[in-house]
């Protein structure tokens, strides 16, 4: 009788697991020379990407409420397939708001990835905020690796005029062709980009050392802060 040796359908989901964190780890290489352009570019479209997100009437919520969260995740692009060997995901920033002075921080450097996140009407790049509203979602950005709905409780963002937010420790909005999208980001693996970090501040500095203690500044990063500190008082 003929033994299959080779099961290969059922490894698949780990295959791409694997692949995966392969790429995110890859993502913590050493600083690379064009590392710095790519988070100065990060910044910037991050910038866009937020006044993007306030431009649309459907997400009123949104509006309200990110100026008061207790942090943010902006990704210019999350890339369908584009992210590792036919994966999905991209990169982005993360800033935290001080309770006490109403400031925002200055921006460390994520990315974010999946098998498949499922984007919507036919899209193959979205842009992505995620908004944490617990002190639980903000610890798990100050390791260096966690999986939402896993480490993390999220959910989909509320759209439209009176929605309602869901409890999660997470809220995932998403806009493709310039609309809001629905996207699942759960199971989605977030990790630290330490190359961008030290690249964008000059020196090695962990999450906490950019978010908690303030150790860097870099002004590029002024406009965006500013866009997110004119919200606080909505």
């Amino acid at each position: 009788m003929h033994t299959d040796t080779h099961p290969t359908r059922p490894l698949r989901p780990l295959f791409w697991t694997t692949v995966l964190l392969l790429g995110l780890f890859w993502s913590q290489a050493p600083v690379r020379a064009d590392d710095a352009v790519e988070a100065r570019a990060l910044v910037e479209k991050a910038k866009v990407t937020l006044e993007n997100f306030l431009a649309d009437e459907n997400l009123t919520w949104f509006h309200d409420n990110v100026g008061k969260a207790k942090g943010v995740l902006i990704v210019p692009q999350l890339l369908k397939g584009g992210f590792f060997l036919g994966a999905s995901g991209g990169s982005g920033v993360f800033l935290v708001r001080d309770e006490t002075t109403g400031q925002w921080s200055y921006p460390a450097f994520y990315t974010m990835g999946a098998v498949s996140f499922g984007l919507q009407i036919g899209a193959q790049a979205a842009e992505v905020v995620l908004v944490v509203t617990t002190e639980k979602g903000v610890d798990a950005f100050l390791s260096n690796k966690f999986q939402l709905g896993a480490d993390v409780g999220v959910a989909a963002g509320p759209v439209g005029a009176g929605a309602q937010a869901a409890t999660a420790d997470i809220l995932s909005f998403a806009r493709a062709k310039g609309l809001y999208t629905g996207i699942s980001v759960e199971g989605a693996v977030i990790a630290v980009r330490d190359g961008l970090n030290a690249a964008y501040y000059g020196r090695e500095v962990s999450p906490v050392g950019i978010l908690v203690k303030q150790m860097v500044v870099n002004r590029h990063a002024d406009p965006l802060r500013q866009v997110l500190m004119r919200l606080r008082n909505r």
